[in-house]
């Protein structure tokens, strides 16, 4: 089982039932929704010209966006980069900035001229199987494979932290954290709040609003929620190891 499809594997389970909610936006995606998107996105890569083992530098903050970006890209068995995007690129993700000469071919989130929207590449079927192996995440010099982070996903599992029922307020700023704390959550079939950048009252609002039951984000705000009531609350250095 690769990365991506240990994230989706609650789905046929969980299907219509909550998966991510994003604060920021108000976009909210099923499990079942999350699967669809995240698979007819990588047919849309391939038919645009990836190819295994090519790289696709990604340049979105933590949030729905980044996860349905990062995944399309790994089911389509490309390579996810956070670098600039540079010759090494063969695509590019972002919201609305990029420059043409980089790269050959840029999805924005947001309509823009003279790139394609990543929107586009949910029409269309879906690629139902995913890379058996090899590269998938480039930090710097360092590239993980499917294996490495199906491996990381799993020994972060076996401790229990995060459960079906739980709805974890995800208050983390880094991306790879994010992902990381996302795949563990979705893989365990729960519910997450993402809140970018919160402040104390508003993760209380969110905590009462969303019925939280875990909070994972900086040491200091984890700190002053620590006495809510019914809330376990989680340092996101913890999701901050690299797989």
């Amino acid at each position: 089982m690769t990365w991506t499809e240990l994230v989706l594997s609650a789905a046929p389970e969980r299907g219509d039932r909550l998966a991510v909610t994003e604060v920021r936006t108000g976009e909210v995606l099923s499990y079942a929704a999350l699967s669809r998107r995240v698979t007819q996105a990588a047919a849309g890569l391939r038919r645009r010209g990836l190819r295994p083992g090519d790289r696709v530098s990604v340049d979105l903050p933590p949030g729905i966006a980044l996860l349905l970006a990062v995944h399309a890209v790994s089911w389509a068995g490309g390579v996810v980069s956070f670098a600039h995007p540079n010759g090494q690129a063969r695509m590019a993700v972002t919201y609305n900035r990029f420059d043409p000469e980089e790269t050959r071919q840029v999805f924005t989130v947001e309509p823009t001229p003279g790139a394609s929207t990543f929107a586009e590449l949910y029409t269309g079927d879906s690629l139902e199987f995913g890379p058996i192996a090899g590269p998938a995440l480039a930090l710097g010099d360092t590239v993980l494979s499917q294996a490495d982070l199906t491996d990381d996903l799993r020994r972060m599992a076996k401790g229990g932290m995060i459960g079906r029922d739980d709805v974890v307020l995800a208050a983390v700023g880094d991306r790879l954290r994010s992902l990381r704390l996302l795949g563990l959550a979705l893989t365990a079939g729960a519910h997450v709040v993402l809140a970018y950048e919160p402040t104390l009252i508003g993760c209380r609002v969110l905590m009462s609003e969303h019925r939280a039951t875990m909070m994972v984000g900086p040491a200091d705000l984890g700190r002053r929620l620590a006495g809510q009531r019914g809330i376990r609350v989680v340092d996101e250095m913890v999701f901050s190891q690299r797989p």
